[in-house]
């Protein structure tokens, strides 16, 4: 039986009742929300299928053309299963802030009425963050990735990729980079559930940044310090980003 419960608004200055949701309640409000970002995957995977030849063309193949990479289809049907495959995925991304908004909605009613305004600025912020790592990855990884795989070896041994092998290199990375540039909205998430304390981010900061080089010499191809650098200056960045948005967010709370 749902029961009330009451939570102070400091905006009103008043006392704001609130009822609790049932299990059978949240999970209602979870199937709608996976609905409507399913609808948005949709959505903005068909605006991806109208211009699929320009993303296909002129965006996913620019890594390997100005690297020299020599790309060939090796199945029948090959590129109509590829075409929608890249379709799909460039609608996820499309459709990210509309998956961190469903996301936010979701877990809304755990929060204060003076922090549900704040969910419009934290879908924001969040889908700048994934959609920089993106950007980072195809403008700085991908061609210092692509030319070492296209020049390594004998030359005596042709260097020629399968369209699927390239393009899952492409998406995963893209991904990947996504995914580690939510480190500052991660933070602060962990920040307000009281997990995380800047203070334990500093004493340990030597450590993350020895992480860090090491994860950036692995992920570089070669043993180039340049392209270490251009891989770890980014998350050293992101690092001390996390500390500061850590100790405003346990300052506000």
């Amino acid at each position: 039986m749902a029961e009330e419960i009451l939570q102070e608004d400091k905006d009103n200055g008043g006392i704001e009742l609130e009822k609790e949701m049932t299990f059978l309640e949240h999970l209602e409000e979870l199937r709608w929300r996976i609905i409507y970002s399913i609808i948005g995957i949709v959505v903005g995977t068909i605006l991806a299928w109208i211009f699929i030849d320009f993303l296909v063309d002129v965006v996913l193949l620019k890594p390997a053309k100005d690297s020299g990479a020599v790309l060939q289809n090796l199945r029948p049907f090959g590129q109509l299963f590829l075409y929608m495959q890249i379709a799909i995925m460039v609608g996820m991304i499309i459709s990210i802030p509309n998956l961190f908004y469903q996301f936010w909605q979701f877990i809304s009613p755990a929060l204060r009425s003076k922090e549900k305004k704040y969910i419009f600025w934290i879908v924001v912020f969040s889908s700048i963050c994934f959609l920089g790592g993106i950007a980072f990855a195809y403008f700085a990884m991908l061609p210092l990735t692509l030319k070492f795989a296209a020049e390594f070896g004998s030359e005596s041994i042709k260097n020629e990729f399968s369209i699927d092998e390239y393009m899952s290199i492409i998406i995963s990375v893209m991904l990947a980079a996504g995914l580690v540039f939510e480190l500052p909205m991660i933070s602060f998430f962990l920040s307000k559930l009281g997990i995380l304390k800047p203070s334990f981010m500093k004493k340990y900061r030597r450590h993350s940044i020895v992480i860090i080089m090491i994860l950036a010499a692995f992920l570089t191809p070669g043993a180039d310090p340049v392209s270490q650098l251009v891989l770890a200056v980014p998350l050293v960045v992101l690092y001390e980003i996390s500390i500061f948005i850590s100790k405003i967010s346990q300052k506000k709370s």
